[in-house]
């Protein structure tokens, strides 16, 4: 049975309020995922690491002069469909939440998994995001 959504609006809320995206079905996900540019999808959840690391991780990488052209967003235990999707999208890389994949050109290009994002805060997740973006989100040189 999926979350209550007077439960986890607060939640998503704080990602939305970023310019997320809500992906709240498959085709959804397949069509931001498969789109040209790049995608930042983020697996939200209930869970402490999300609140604590994961979203004011996502939050201060923002900051960063280099982004992704999207920032995208599911929620495990809520958006049933979507969320598999998402994970489906994200193999090899076992199920987790919350995760953050960046795919560029459809492609996954880089991938935070749960554990990573327990053992850091959010600071360090930030740091890592930021590194990805200049990676993977910079225009190609002409």
């Amino acid at each position: 049975m999926p979350y209550s959504e007077m439960l986890i609006a607060p939640m998503r809320g704080e990602l939305v309020a970023l310019g997320a995206k809500e992906l709240k079905s498959a085709d959804a996900v397949d069509a931001q995922v498969e789109s040209a540019g790049t995608t930042l999808l983020v697996v939200n959840s209930v869970c402490g690491c999300a609140a604590g690391r994961a979203r004011p991780g996502v939050a201060l990488a923002l900051r960063n002069t280099t982004r992704p052209d999207t920032l995208a967003t599911v929620f495990a235990g809520a958006d049933i469909e979507a969320t598999a999707r998402a994970r489906a999208h994200f193999a090899p890389y076992p199920p987790s939440s919350p995760s953050i994949g960046l795919f560029r050109d459809g492609k996954l290009v880089w991938m935070m998994e749960r554990w990573q994002i327990e053992g850091q805060d959010a600071p360090a997740i930030a740091r890592q995001l930021a590194e990805a973006f200049d990676k993977y989100c910079a225009p190609a040189p002409q």
